[in-house]
């Protein structure tokens, strides 16, 4: 039996604080929605909460009661102030497209894994101008569990054919780590919205995405492999 069938590699990017510099904008629309109804959302509350879906920080910041048409709504609201807020500003992330254009050049196949949603994914792609250069798409509709379930991430693996073992995750939320491991893949972290002690589990930490290469996730994904099958 032949063992030589070639493997492509996958790179799956979040979104926000990976593509684009979006901390700021989404808690300035949190907040604004908190003041509209009634409530106030601080900085160190986002802080805890940023990288799960909206539906999940509507649950805990007003309690699992609400109406589902109710938090339908106010998840709609969020998001236009936050597209409002985008369209005013775009904070590209540095080095994000060099990186997106490097990871095609070495031979990978990208998807975004976000817990926003798809007018959002499409929104920042468009803006960086590399809505062609990713193969699959996962947003938070289509996801019914958020981070740290590893779904999003299963699912993006599966749209562009590949195993998890082949795939390495670049995250910016301690959630989004623990859902790229739990999904069995290679965890890169990036510091910014959390600082480096609160990303430890990652298998690679860096400070900014000019710090990676093909060569050095390529790399990553290979020595994650050898311990699991040490």
């Amino acid at each position: 039996m032949s063992h030589c069938k070639q493997t492509r590699l996958a790179l799956i990017f979040d979104m926000d604080g990976v593509l684009v510099d979006s901390h700021g904008l989404h808690f300035k629309s949190w907040r604004t929605l908190a003041e509209e109804h009634g409530a106030i959302m601080t900085e160190e509350e986002f802080a805890s909460l940023f990288g799960r879906t909206s539906r999940d920080i509507i649950c805990k910041k007003w309690g699992q009661g609400l109406p589902d048409q109710q938090i339908a709504a106010m998840e709609k609201r969020k998001e236009a102030l936050y597209r409002e807020l985008l369209g005013q500003h775009f904070p590209a992330m540095d080095g994000a497209v060099q990186l997106i254009d490097a990871a095609i050049e070495g031979g990978f196949v990208l998807a975004v894994g976000s817990s926003g949603p798809p007018e959002n994914v499409e929104m920042v792609l468009q803006r960086l101008g590399r809505a062609q250069s990713f193969d699959a798409r996962v947003t938070g509709k289509d996801v019914t569990r958020g981070k740290p379930d590893p779904q999003v991430f299963l699912l993006a693996a599966q749209r562009l054919g590949a195993d998890p073992s082949d795939c390495a995750v670049i995250e910016d939320a301690p959630a989004g780590i623990a859902a790229a491991l739990a999904g069995g893949m290679t965890a890169i972290a990036l510091t910014g919205t959390a600082p480096a002690e609160k990303l430890d589990q990652a298998h690679l930490i860096v400070s900014s995405l000019y710090e990676l290469t093909p060569k050095r996730i390529a790399d990553v994904i290979q020595a994650n492999r050898n311990t699991k099958d040490a």
